[in-house]
């Protein structure tokens, strides 16, 4: 069992930089697989990127790659987000998940790829 929590959401303005991070509670934090979500109200959740257990794998949605960097600290049991050039439409509840199993990047990319999941935070990019 694993139990994600979110933090580092907030308000900003377009341009602005956040850094979102998850601390995971539980064993073996370095083999879990690691994602982040988003979900922007009345859309669904929406894949923004996923780093492997060792940090080997990384992927990103093209919505994001090139502002916002995916690392995790695995000797402090936490994955964050780092998050550039924030626009508008960033804005969104973020949400950490994990899961044991790589599958594939299709998998990856999916809300069904992932067993455990965060509350979630928000961020909101003002103009």
């Amino acid at each position: 069992q694993v139990q994600l929590v979110e933090s580092g959401g907030g308000l900003v303005q377009a341009g602005g930089s956040l850094r979102l991070s998850c601390a995971a509670s539980g064993r073996a934090f370095s083999t879990y697989v690691m994602g982040w979500f988003r979900q922007a109200l009345g859309k669904n959740r929406e894949f923004v990127a996923v780093i492997s257990g060792g940090g080997g794998i990384i992927d990103y949605a093209d919505s994001v790659e090139d502002r916002f960097t995916i690392s995790r600290d695995n000797a402090k049991n936490t994955v964050y987000l780092q998050m550039n050039s924030l626009k508008l439409e960033d804005t969104a509840i973020y949400y950490c998940a994990a899961d044991a199993e790589w599958g594939s990047i299709t998998t990856k990319r999916s809300t069904e790829g992932y067993a455990y999941w965060g509350q979630g935070t928000q961020v909101t990019v003002s103009s």
